[in-house]
């Protein structure tokens, strides 16, 4: 059966509860009907005995009374009374309509005469024998009215109910219409939280998801807002470089000249490339908590020696000890791409800051609940007052003759951030540079 407005949920819950009101009461009306008609004919019956029994004590036997008289006229008397001797002689006869028989059956029965049916109760008294009838029509007329003043009230409660019922329905759901203006009155680019107070605590969860959404979302538009004023900013400088290395290729006048030129422009297009690199590098992993798959169970120690053996060669560029110890097995819930991004990072950078000859050390362990991730090295640190901000987008320490683009501890810090992870700058005590310790709770929220 296919309901009317079968996707609104008003107009199903109406539609249900106004069925179920009709039916209950219906059934109710029908039920509270026939006990009235029940207990109408106990009543009735009850009636007729004790009319006969109140006939009992000495029936007066009189010969005028075995015509009848007035009561021939009464075509509407509703009970008929005769009195028989023990002989069979009729005494009395209350109207001539209805002539009952002499029965030998005593209690209740039912009779026909003269085209109707009676209902008749017979007694003997030991010389008499008294019957009391009543027209099954009058009395089941009679026993209807008195039904069917008993169930009128209850019919009359059904439209008022119904009334009830479609309040309640409307009143329930006004919350839901209420976020639906609010969703239907938004901008596009409005992205702020809808109201939770005073809601259901079946629509709360949906309006808090949703909040939840709006915030992703907009997390994704600031993500690429960004990106495209961190990109236009940050290769202007490049772009513009490599116009002028162009220009002075074109102005060489000899060999040597065009060859100087040639390797400015290409060390220019790397850095432009290493730029554009790891700002598709940030944007992704700034959007990641969106579009990256669920998260996998990842070996930390694993994943370092990995990335130690990737670096083997910058670091033997720069006669550099790339040191991998204490790496202790511990699994905990990542994404590997990203996971293998932050520790190349955390590297590269400690290999670029690292004078020649130094020496980069990096462990991994497992401390009070956590997975901790070190990476020291013997470069000149970092001051105390540009600890808090060497985390930020394209900030670099005043003073540095490396050359850089600032967004490769900005990207540590967005992929720690989707893994619930804290980061501490500290001197290292033993090599005298910097100590960056990464703690990763275990075991990290599944929102990775």
């Amino acid at each position: 059966m296919k309901w009317p407005a079968a996707h609104s949920l008003r107009a199903r819950l109406l539609w249900f509860l106004l069925a179920a009101v009709l039916l209950i009461s219906l059934t109710q009306a029908t039920m509270a009907y026939r006990a009235a008609l029940a207990e109408a004919d106990e009543l009735f019956d009850l009636q007729m005995r004790q009319m006969a029994l109140s006939l009992s004590p000495g029936f007066p036997i009189g010969g005028q009374l075995a015509q009848g008289g007035a009561g021939d006229a009464d075509e509407q008397v509703d009970f008929v009374v005769q009195v028989w001797t023990a002989n069979g002689l009729r005494l009395f006869r209350s109207t001539a309509r209805a002539e009952l028989p002499q029965r030998a059956v005593l209690g209740f029965s039912s009779i026909k005469a003269r085209g109707t049916t009676y209902r008749l109760f017979s007694f003997d008294t030991g010389s008499q024998v008294i019957q009391v009838a009543q027209d099954e029509r009058v009395r089941q007329s009679m026993a209807a009215r008195l039904a069917l003043r008993t169930v009128l009230p209850t019919l009359a409660w059904v439209p008022m109910l119904m009334m009830l019922v479609w309040w309640v329905v409307s009143s329930s759901l006004a919350p839901v219409r209420r976020v639906r203006r609010q969703v239907a009155a938004r901008q596009a680019d409005e992205l702020g939280e809808l109201a939770e107070d005073h809601l259901p605590d079946e629509i709360r969860p949906l309006v808090h998801e949703l909040n939840l959404l709006f915030g992703r979302v907009s997390q994704a538009f600031d993500a690429q807002k960004n990106f495209v004023v961190d990109a236009a900013h940050e290769l202007r400088t490049p772009l513009a470089a490599l116009k002028l290395q162009v220009q002075t290729l074109r102005r060489a006048s000899d060999e040597a000249g065009r060859e100087l030129a040639i390797s400015r422009l290409n060390a220019g297009i790397d850095r432009a490339s290493r730029l554009i690199e790891q700002l598709l590098v940030l944007a992704r992993q700034q959007a990641g908590g969106e579009t990256a798959a669920a998260p996998v169970q990842v070996d930390l120690a694993d994943m370092v020696q990995r990335v130690v053996a990737e670096q083997a060669l910058a670091a033997e560029a720069k006669h550099l000890n790339l040191l991998a110890t204490d790496l202790a097995s511990c699994q905990m819930l990542s994404q590997p791409e990203a996971l293998r991004v932050l520790v190349r990072n955390l590297l590269d950078n400690a290999i670029k800051y690292t004078p020649a000859g130094g020496t980069v050390r990096v462990t991994v362990r497992a401390q009070q609940g956590q997975v901790v991730l070190s990476v020291e090295d013997s470069g000149p640190g970092i001051a105390p007052e540009d600890r808090s901000r060497v985390l930020d987008r394209f900030y670099r320490v005043a003073g540095s003759d490396v050359g850089g683009s600032g967004l490769g501890l900005a990207i540590v810090k967005t992929i720690a951030d989707l893994h619930h992870a804290q980061i501490r700058l500290e001197p290292s005590p033993s090599l005298g540079g910097l100590l960056l310790i990464v703690e990763f709770p275990v075991p990290p929220a599944s929102t990775v």
